[in-house]
């Protein structure tokens, strides 16, 4: 089956109710705990995940939990290659374990193939972002994943911005693939969630013992908020990335505006790279505008229908002004936006009007 028809029908008993219920258990009778072995609502959400990325899924209470369970495993010391540009938990997590002596870490900008690989050389691990957070730059990942297995390093990929419908990094050859369920698989902007799958059994019975150990299972409520927001993840990108290729061309023409970052214009660097190694070019851009962070900031506080907030994946389009995050090597201008599910036709309106009162403002 396609994704599209995996999404509706991944997970789903084949008796008694037609979508699994809440269970709220801790203890099973017996033997058995819900901590080591799961509960019937997280499997059915692993279950569809593991369908779609073609491994065995194991979801987790966030996607940091995700994160922190896919390093738990590396020996002390280990090498690691993580992103110079990318989602700032992540990066956070790698530097303070590389202050502590854990890990010793080289960061690296993952759009420059060539680079990437280099680094590669005597590391345990390469952790990628196919799109990047927030610049949505494209990673060669095919390349990435073959350099990096022939340089002897495992390969995990946060696919967050990608989803599992426009690329499953398993088959390409990544280790682990991981998202925060939080994001577009959830889909509403109401749940706490993380997922990683693992290409082999033995990748994914190790992510299962360290989230017991770790304390990082989900809630009940969760993973079915989760997996009742997957079956209509299709619907939901593909109207949200149409309207993302609207503003995204609209923005690149406005004066008001320097920069846009989006792999589905034809000017931008990643363009060829998304066409080849995806099946969309996503729901998320970013831009930039004249007057540094200040002009960034009083964007966000004019707008009406866009929703300054952190986040992304959700049903309505956030902006935020990523300067504000010191242990980025961004833009103080940039503006990364999650587009939504409202009429292109409003979001224009909106922006296009709040750009227009920043400029006069600044003038």
């Amino acid at each position: 089956m396609r994704p599209e028809t995996r999404l509706v029908h991944g997970g789903r008993p084949s008796e008694g109710p037609l979508s699994v219920p809440v269970v709220l258990t801790a203890p099973y009778h017996e033997e058995g705990y819900a901590g080591e072995e799961g509960t019937p609502t997280w499997e059915a959400f692993e279950a569809a995940i593991g369908e779609l990325e073609g491994g065995g899924a194991v979801a987790f209470s966030s996607g940091m939990a995700a994160a922190s369970a896919v390093l738990e495993p590396l020996p002390l010391g280990a090498r690691v290659v993580g992103p110079a540009v990318g989602y700032t938990g992540v990066r956070v997590l790698l530097r303070e374990r590389a202050a502590a002596g854990r890990i010793e870490l080289e960061e690296v900008d993952l759009t420059d193939t060539e680079a990437v690989l280099r680094a590669c050389e005597g590391a345990a691990l390469l952790w990628a972002e196919p799109l990047t957070n927030p610049l949505v730059g494209v990673a060669e990942l095919d390349r990435l994943c073959e350099g990096a297995h022939a340089a002897g390093a495992e390969v995990v990929v946060d696919a967050t911005f990608a989803t599992p419908l426009l690329l499953r990094p398993l088959e390409l050859g990544a280790d682990v693939v991981m998202h925060s369920a939080t994001k577009f698989i959830g889909g509403h902007s109401d749940l706490l969630m993380g997922v990683a799958t693992g290409r082999t059994a033995e990748r994914t019975d190790a992510l299962r013992h360290a989230r017991g150990l770790l304390g990082a299972t989900p809630g009940a409520l969760e993973a079915f908020l989760a997996l009742r927001g997957l079956r209509t993840l299709a619907v939901r990108l593909e109207r949200a990335q149409a309207t993302a290729m609207v503003l995204a061309e609209r923005l690149a023409a406005h004066p008001g505006v320097s920069e846009v970052h989006y792999p589905g214009l034809p000017s931008d660097p990643g363009h060829g790279r998304a066409a080849r190694l995806l099946d969309g070019f996503g729901a998320m851009l970013a831009f930039e505008v004249p007057g540094g962070p200040e002009a960034a900031q009083a964007l966000c506080e004019r707008v009406r229908v866009v929703i300054h907030a952190t986040s992304l994946g959700g049903v309505e389009t956030l902006m935020e002004r990523r300067s504000r995050y010191p242990q980025e090597a961004t833009p103080e201008s940039l503006l990364r936006v999650s587009v939504g599910l409202e009429h292109v036709e409003d979001l224009w309106e909106d922006l296009d009007a709040a750009l227009g009162s920043v400029a006069n403002g600044l003038h």
